[in-house]
């Protein structure tokens, strides 16, 4: 019986997100494995603290209004500082229909403790 109550809140939540390592993001990088890689930052941090060559910036407060920019059909991994924001971007485009999404854990602060290289702009 209480399957049946909360079957419906089991159906409503989201599908859990994917992770990757910065090491799995570098392998995939160095591969040249088909992805588009989303910096969900501010444009500050992105240009003064850092990013992965090849990232695009999409932040967080206006991606909902740029989903046209990202292609369906394509993996998308997302990246912020941490990986607190990156997260809820993932979150966000699985709601809006995005099926391949992954969150990088530890975001850019992993990224260069593990001593891979930045773009920054001056």
């Amino acid at each position: 019986m209480f399957r049946q109550l909360f079957r419906h809140l089991r159906e409503a939540q989201p599908h859990q997100v994917a992770t990757m390592t910065v090491q799995e993001l570098k392998t995939q990088l160095d591969a040249r494995t088909p992805m588009v890689l989303v910096d969900v930052r501010q444009p500050e941090e992105f240009a003064y603290d850092g990013h992965v060559a090849g990232a695009r910036l999409l932040p967080l407060p206006v991606l909902a209004t740029r989903l046209n920019e990202l292609p369906k059909d394509q993996p998308i991994v997302c990246i912020c500082r941490s990986g607190n924001r990156s997260q809820v971007a993932c979150e966000m485009l699985q709601r809006y229909g995005f099926t391949n999404v992954t969150n990088v854990v530890g975001g850019m602060i992993a990224w260069q403790r593990a001593g891979y290289p930045v773009n920054r702009q001056s």
